[in-house]
Formats: structure tokens, C-alpha cells, sequence
């Protein structure tokens, strides 16, 4: 079956800033795709082309089988998207904001109504849904703003760094339900900043950097490309820190990273449990003092550090305030 989001050679330049400078994406039908990378990176801008808001410079796009330029207007009834901002009406309540999503896709007013009752029991804000959204939480705005996305059952779904501002139950529950919608056949796209939910919720992943995909694979192929095990150590005198690097230092095959605050060490090895029985003997060598010690695969986090080797620079800062003030 072709892909329920395609992108080829997308580029889209704010001035003398390239936002995406030549993505492409392939995304299959009923899978979770998640896009990670620093902040402006090209995520949001991505998201914005393949939702109509925003017309590429060069390449091209298709969702649902619609070219995001050519069949925009038909388009945006085959998708629902949740931005990084509540996009909710302040002065209605919120049964009334679902409701008014409802018929601008043209549910009928007797549809609207129910499946707005139906998203309210879903996101746990029956009790509030009948007062004015003025008076809710950020947690509560951001849960209705993502049922907003999901009143017409689009086949196609974009969340932009959904769970941001949510407390740890309701991620939970986000998650419970972004499940469910795909085990019923949705598509969805999300880019996010909290590695372990797409660790638990992408089918794949794709790191960004600069407006290119730059790693792209499932969530243990992704761990696999950035070496084996870790070797954590944590000490109780600062001043072993440097001592461990250097001791350690034939056995790491990447960068040791060290938490000068946490005491803590990271040692990349190639050996596993050899390579930690090593390291204890140089260590127990130099007389340096372990307080504890353990033996760990990669993370999402360990990925998104190595290929991307960087945090926002002040050219992806520029993108991102360009990104938001159109």
C-alpha cells in the first residue's frame, strides 16, 4: 500500500534560515512515526507543511493520498492535528469548543454534540465541560485541544510535542489512547522531546537535525547505530571523576560523558559485562572509590545526544521564533 504520509526533498527557508533543507519522510499506513531533534530543527515547520498551514519552497508532499499543495482543501478533512499551543476558545466551554470542531468538519450539529460527550468521558472533563475553558489548567486546555484533533476520526493524525504541560497520570492516559487509536487503523505522526514516550509509542523514528532526517529506524536499531553497552559509575569525591576517564579510557569505544553534579560517569564499551569486570580492576588499580556501579544499554536519549552532538544553536533559536510568529 503507498504510505499514508510521503515527503520528498522538502525545503522551506525563512529568509537567509533553511528550516528544512531537503526531508524526506515515509510514513506506513496504522504506525506511529516519531520525528525527534533539538528545538528548530525542522520538526515543527514539517508538521506545518504536511497540515496545509505552511506551502514548501521546493520538494513535495502527499497525505492520505492528497498532494498537501494541489488538494489542500480536500486534504484537511482526512486529518486532525494538536499544535504545541492549546488552540481552544477561552469564552466557550468546553463541550461548546468540541462542539464547534464538529461542524466545521460538518458533522451536523446532533453528531457534534455526541461525539463531543463521547471525547470529554475519553479525556476525563465531563465535570468540567460544561464551564468556560477561561477558567481550566494548562493540563485540562492541553486535553481538550488534543480531543479537538480527534472529533472527526481523521485517518491521519499530527501531534506536535502532544504531552508537553501534562502531568504524569494524563501522559499516561494520552498514550493508553493514542494506542487505541492506532490499533483501530490511524496514522500518526509525533515529534516529541520526552524520549521515553517515543520509545514506548513510535513503530519508528526519525532524528532531525538542520531540516534533514539524519538516523532513521526503529527504537533498537537507533540504539544499536550509537554503539553497545554503557558502564555508569557513580563516586563520592569529584576529583576521581577525571581519574576514571583517563583509567577507563582504553576501554571506551565514544565519548565518556561525565555529571560533575550526579558524580556520575558514563563509560561507552564494547564488551558488556568483560569490559565491566575491566573497569572495576583498573579502577580498584588507582584506588578510586565506587559507590555504585551498573551495566546498561543505550537509550532514546543517548541516540538523540550522539547524532545530534548538540543542543539549540542560535541559528535554530532564529527558526524557531520565525516558525511561531507566522
Amino acid at each position: 500500500m503507498p504510505p499514508a504520509i510521503m515527503a520528498e526533498g522538502l525545503v522551506k527557508k525563512y529568509g537567509h534560515v533553511t528550516a528544512l533543507d531537503g526531508m524526506d519522510l515515509s510514513v506506513p499506513e496504522g504506525t506511529v512515526f516519531g520525528l525527534l531533534g533539538p528545538n528548530g530543527a525542522g520538526k515543527t515547520t514539517a508538521v506545518r507543511i504536511l497540515t496545509t498551514l505552511l506551502k514548501p519552497d521546493a520538494g513535495r508532499a502527499t497525505v492520505a493520498g492528497f498532494d498537501v499543495v494541489g488538494d489542500a482543501r480536500r486534504l484537511r478533512s482526512h486529518i486532525g492535528a494538536s499544535g504545541q499551543y492549546a488552540a481552544v476558545d477561552d469564552h466557550l466551554t468546553g463541550a461548546e469548543n468540541l462542539e464547534m470542531v464538529g461542524r466545521l468538519y460538518h458533522l451536523g450539529t446532533k453528531q457534534s454534540k455526541e461525539r463531543a460527550r463521547e471525547l470529554l468521558e475519553r479525556f476525563d472533563l465531563v465535570e468540567a465541560g460544561s464551564r468556560p475553558v477561561q477558567g481550566y489548567s494548562g493540563g485540562m486546555r492541553r486535553r481538550l485541544d488534543l480531543a479537538g484533533a480527534l472529533v472527526a476520526n481523521p485517518p491521519v493524525l499530527f501531534l506536535d510535542e502532544p504531552t508537553t504541560g501534562l502531568d504524569p497520570r494524563a501522559r499516561v492516559g494520552l498514550w493508553d489512547v493514542i494506542s487505541e487509536l492506532v490499533a483501530g487503523g490511524t496514522t500518526l505522526l509525533l515529534t516529541t522531546q520526552y524520549m521515553e514516550e517515543a520509545d514506548r509509542l513510535a513503530d519508528e523514528i526519525a532524528v532531525v537535525d538542520h531540516g534533514r532526517v539524519i538516523a532513521r529506524g526503529t527504537a533498537d536499531e537507533l540504539k544499536d547505530q550509537v554503539g553497545g553497552d554503557r558502564i555508569e559509575l557513580t563516586v563520592t569525591n569529584e576529583a576521581d571523576l577525571e581519574t576514571i576517564r583517563r583509567a577507563l579510557a582504553p576501554l571506551a569505544v565514544g565519548d565518556t560523558q561525565t555529571d560533575a553534579t550526579a558524580l556520575q560517569v558514563t563509560v561507552p564499551v564494547a564488551h558488556g559485562a568483560a569490559s565491566l569486570t575491566d573497569a572495576l580492576g583498573m579502577l580498584a588499580a588507582e584506588r578510586v572509590t565506587v559507590r555504585d556501579v551498573g551495566l546498561r544499554r543505550p537509550t532514546l536519549d543517548d541516540v538523540f545526544l550522539t547524532l545530534t552532538g548538540h543542543e539549540a544553536t542560535a541559528r535554530e533559536n532564529a527558526t524557531n521564533a520565525k516558525e511561531h510568529s507566522r
